[in-house]
């Protein structure tokens, strides 16, 4: 497998980016109609980006901190989120958030679909992973609720994890201490729905590795440690203690052969013990997810040491932040860039910063205090 990125086809490829996650999203996830902003900073100035119309107001001012750090960009923008522009455009290819049946439909690469569609389900991994001899929790899958009964409810493996076998934003996740909370989580999904029960594992430390197939490769696009909240995703950091890729390899390898593209990423649990630590792999995601937005970014600067997180903000227009002094300075390596910008209008960003822990320590409570 070739780590090294083909700089020649990445120079050609043209694509339209459509980032729109309304049709594979979490209920309840604030803002999420405005996540479209995140592929800007991803994007070439070559490439065609398709953005929700309530960001069209904000442009100038994310277009003026993308020139100060000197970020290069898309300015061949489509003002809606409209799936029909995939298919649209000759010469340019797609980037989507993930690729299921709504971009099948403009964009109709059945591998594509087959094996994103696949490797989504919980339950699909978790038997993979074993045929491919990938080290794993303890999981039981099922494919109906229904078929948690009483006798095959686990009596020996609490605290567990009752989990929908296809879900995000960590949503139809339940921390069950004992059978009793168990069989009151079992009663929260509705008939039918695929779940599985896993270990709880005795770890804080989750990694996220990232893949990307370029052309006919496979690229290691990032090792990253996870920032939590209970099962959320709140950001990413990078350099990782850990880069554990072997860990996970030979599914990424299948995907890759099966028709995955684009972006795609594992979580990826660090659980210590007296031989050492274990790597375990818990989830492919089989899209773009958090991570990839600030790591496309800080690859395209060179940027080796940073961290990405949501902020909450008491502004809800870019005009009104002012980041002098604190945005990113090419010439130091260090400083602050926005990733997700198009939810300020909901009172948020997700902002990565750039520089050594330290550094990134104090501007996090600069950020905090502008905001």
């Amino acid at each position: 497998m070739s780590v090294a990125v083909d700089q020649g086809f990445l120079a050609s490829a043209r694509y339209v980016y459509n980032h729109d996650i309304m049709h594979c999203t979490a209920e309840g996830v604030q803002g999420n109609y405005l996540y479209s902003g995140r592929a800007l900073g991803i994007s070439e100035p070559w490439d065609l980006v398709q953005l929700h119309p309530d960001l069209e107001p904000l442009w100038p001012d994310i277009h003026a901190h993308y020139q100060r750090v000197g970020l290069s960009h898309s300015e061949h923008l489509i003002w809606h989120v409209v799936r029909d522009s995939l298919g649209q455009h000759i010469g340019f290819q797609p980037s989507v958030f993930y690729f299921g049946p709504e971009e099948f439909r403009f964009w109709g690469d059945d591998q594509w679909l087959e094996a994103s569609e696949f490797i989504n389900s919980k339950n699909n991994f978790m038997a993979l992973a074993e045929e491919l001899g990938i080290d794993i929790p303890r999981t039981r899958c099922y494919d109906h609720v229904e078929e948690v009964n009483a006798e095959a409810i686990p009596t020996a493996d609490f605290p567990c994890y009752l989990k929908a076998a296809v879900s995000v934003s960590g949503v139809g996740i339940y921390r069950c201490a004992d059978r009793d909370a168990l069989i009151e989580a079992l009663h929260k999904f509705a008939p039918g729905t695929p779940v599985q029960i896993q270990e709880e594992l005795i770890t804080s430390q989750f990694l996220n590795l990232q893949y990307q197939v370029v052309g006919d490769e496979l690229i290691r696009l990032e090792a990253s440690e996870q920032i939590l909240e209970g099962c959320v995703h709140q950001g990413n950091r990078v350099p990782a203690a850990y880069r554990p890729w072997r860990s996970v390899e030979p599914m990424a390898l299948w995907l890759k052969e099966h028709g995955l593209k684009g972006v795609f990423a594992f979580d990826v649990a660090v659980v210590e013990g007296p031989e050492g630590p274990r790597f375990l792999a818990i989830e492919c995601n089989p899209r773009f997810n958090g991570a990839s937005y600030p790591t496309l970014i800080a690859n395209k600067l060179g940027i080796s040491e940073w961290t990405a997180t949501t902020f909450h903000t008491r502004h809800r227009n870019l005009a009104d932040i002012d980041l002098s002094g604190l945005e990113y300075d090419a010439r130091t390596g260090e400083g602050a860039i926005i990733v997700n910008w198009g939810t300020v209008l909901v009172g948020k960003l997700v902002i990565l910063m750039a520089g050594s822990q330290a550094y990134r320590e104090a501007l996090q409570l600069e950020l905090e205090a502008v905001l």
